[in-house]
C-alpha cells in the first residue's frame, strides 16, 4: 500500500498547511496511541528541537495519545537520538519527535521509534495511517493516559554520551567550538565535551524558536570554521537543528563533510580490528569515498538517501557503520539511530588513538568535486518519467566521458528535486549541475 502522509523520516511539512496542522497532529496522536495500544502496555516518550511550534504540536500529541489511553512522559527540547536512546531505557512503548531536523523554523514533523529504538516499521506507520481517516473515539475516562514530565533527561543523555566510547575520552588540552545550530543540543552539546575536559566556545546556543538553523549548525557551518581560525581552537563541531548530524572543521579551519568522518572512524576501527563488515553510504556518497575504502580493503554499498535505508542495509548486511555525506552517521554498536554527539566523539576517539591532527587523518581521502543544486518544483513527479531531463541527464554524462556522475532524486523530506553531479573536472561538474537544474525548473515547475 502506498504511503499517504508517512515519508522517509516520519511526516514533514510547513506549519499550518495539512497535514502539519494541531487538529491532524491531534488525530495523529490519537491513531498511534490506538496501534500501540492493541500492541500491548507502555508509555511513549516525547521530545523536540526548538522551534515554537513544538509547544503546539507537543499539546496536540498529548492530547490524542492520552485519548486513546496511552502514558505520556515529556522530555523537552531533546536531540533526536535522545528520545531513540531514552525511549529504550525507560522501557517505552514508542518515542515520538517533533521536529523538522535542518529544515527553517517554518517547517515541523513528526518521527516516531519503536521501543528498540529503531524507526517504526512499514507495517505499524501503514497501521497508523489506516486510522487517519476515522473518527476519534475517546477510552473512558478512568482509562485516559496520564502525562508527566521526565526532569533529568539531559543529565541522563549526557552520561550514554560521555560513555559511548571505549575507555572514555579525556579531552583535556583541546580546544573545541561548537555550534548547536539554536537546535535541540543547544544544552546537552557543550555539556558533554566540557565534561570531558574539553576547553569549549559554544555558538548557536540560545534558540529563540526562530532562529534554528539560521546561518548556524551543521547546514552553515562558515561562521563556525572562521570561529576556529580565530580562536585558535583544534576543531570545530556543528550539529543541525534536532541531533542527529555532525558536520566538522579541522584545525585549518577546513569544513569536513560526513563521507570524510564516516571514513575517518571506518579506519580508525580497521586499524583496531574492530570494524565488523563493510560500511554502507547512500547514493550521495562521494566516489573518493568509494575508492578510498576501496584502497583500504573495507567492503562498501550504497543504499537509497535516508537514513532508514542506511540502517535497514546494516541490517542486512549484519554491518554497523554506515552514513552520508550530510553528516548523519550511524554506528549500530552504539547507537540505533544517527546521532551528531555520539559520532562527533568516535571522530575525537579515533584522533586520540593516531595521535594525529584532523586536517593529517583527511589527507588519505580525496573527494571528488561535487556540486548539488536543490529545485523548488510544485510537483515531485518521477523525473525518469520526463524524457527531456532523461536527455538532459545523458548528455551530461556524455559530455563528462565517463568521468563523473549525474543523480536527479526527490527530497523525502521537502518539496524539492536535489540535482548532483558529480566529476573529476570542478569546473564542468558546477556547469552540468547549473544545466541541469536549469532543465528540471523548467519542466517541473
Amino acid at each position: 500500500m502506498a504511503r499517504k502522509y508517512f515519508g522517509t523520516d516520519g511526516i514533514r511539512g510547513k506549519v499550518g498547511e495539512f497535514p502539519i496542522t494541531p487538529d491532524f497532529v491531534l488525530k495523529l496522536g490519537w491513531a498511534a496511541g490506538r496501534v500501540l495500544a492493541d500492541q500491548g502496555e507502555g508509555k511513549v516518550i516525547i521530545g523536540k528541537d526548538t522551534r515554537i511550534s513544538g509547544y503546539m504540536f507537543e499539546s496536540a500529541l498529548e492530547a490524542g495519545l492520552s485519548a486513546a489511553g496511552i502514558d505520556v512522559v515529556l522530555t523537552g527540547p531533546m536531540p533526536t537520538p535522545a528520545i531513540a536512546y531514552l525511549t529504550r531505557t525507560f522501557n517505552g512503548q514508542a518515542g515520538i519527535v517533533i521536529s523538522a531536523s535542518h529544515n527553517p523554523f517554518y517547517d515541523n514533523g513528526i518521527k516516531f521509534f519503536g521501543g528498540d529504538g529503531n524507526k517504526l516499521s512499514d507495517d505499524v506507520e501503514m497501521k497508523i495511517e489506516a486510522l487517519l481517516d476515522a473518527g476519534i473515539d475517546v477510552v473512558p475516562s478512568e482509562q485516559l493516559g496520564k502525562v508527566s514530565r521526565l526532569d533529568d533527561a539531559a543529565g541522563r543523555y549526557i552520561e550514554y554520551c560521555k560513555a559511548s566510547t571505549p575507555n572514555q575520552l579525556d579531552l583535556r588540552g583541546m580546544k573545541i567550538v561548537i555550534d548547536a545550530g539554536h537546535g535541540a543540543t543547544y544544552q546537552v552539546g557543550p555539556a558533554v565535551f566540557r565534561e570531558l575536559g574539553a576547553e569549549v566556545i559554544a555558538m548557536g546556543i540560545s534558540p529563540d524558536g526562530v532562529n534554528i538553523n539560521e546561518n548556524a549548525g551543521s547546514t552553515n557551518p562558515a561562521g563556525m570554521a572562521a570561529k576556529v581560525k580565530e580562536v585558535g581552537a583544534d576543531l570545530g563541531i556543528a550539529f543541525d537543528g534536532d541531533g542527529d548530524r555532525v558536520i566538522m572543521v579541522d584545525d585549518k579551519g577546513e569544513i569536513i563533510d560526513g563521507d570524510q568522518l564516516l571514513f575517518i572512524i571506518a579506519m580508525d576501527r580497521k586499524k583496531r580490528d574492530v570494524l565488523k563488515g563493510g560500511v554502507v553510504g547512500t547514493l550521495m556518497t562521494n566516489l573518493g569515498m568509494e575508492n578510498a575504502l576501496k584502497a583500504a580493503n573495507v567492503p562498501f554499498a550504497r543504499a537509497n538517501v535516508g537514513d532508514r535505508y542506511v540502517n535497514e542495509l546494516l541490517l542486512a548486511n549484519d554491518w554497523q557503520l554506515g552514513g552520508e555525506s550530510s553528516g548523519h552517521i550511524i554506528c549500530r554498536d552504539v547507537s540505533t539511530t544517527g546521532d551528531g554527539i555520539v559520532s562527533a566523539l568516535q571522530v575525537l576517539k579515533a584522533l586520540q588513538n593516531s595521535g594525529k591532527q584532523l586536517s593529517e587523518l583527511i589527507s588519505a581521502i580525496a573527494l571528488y568535486p561535487q556540486t548539488m543544486i536543490n529545485v523548488r518544483v510544485q510537483n515531485k513527479r518521477d523525473t525518469s518519467t520526463i524524457p527531456v531531463i532523461v536527455d538532459a541527464v545523458k548528455q551530461a554524462e556524455i559530455d563528462m566521458a565517463g568521468k563523473g556522475r549525474v543523480l536527479l532524486r526527490a527530497s523525502g523530506t521537502e518539496p524539492v528535486i536535489r540535482v548532483m553531479v558529480e566529476g573529476e573536472d570542478s569546473v564542468e561538474v558546477d556547469s552540468q549541475a547549473k544545466k541541469l537544474a536549469t532543465i528540471v525548473e523548467h519542466e517541473m515547475c
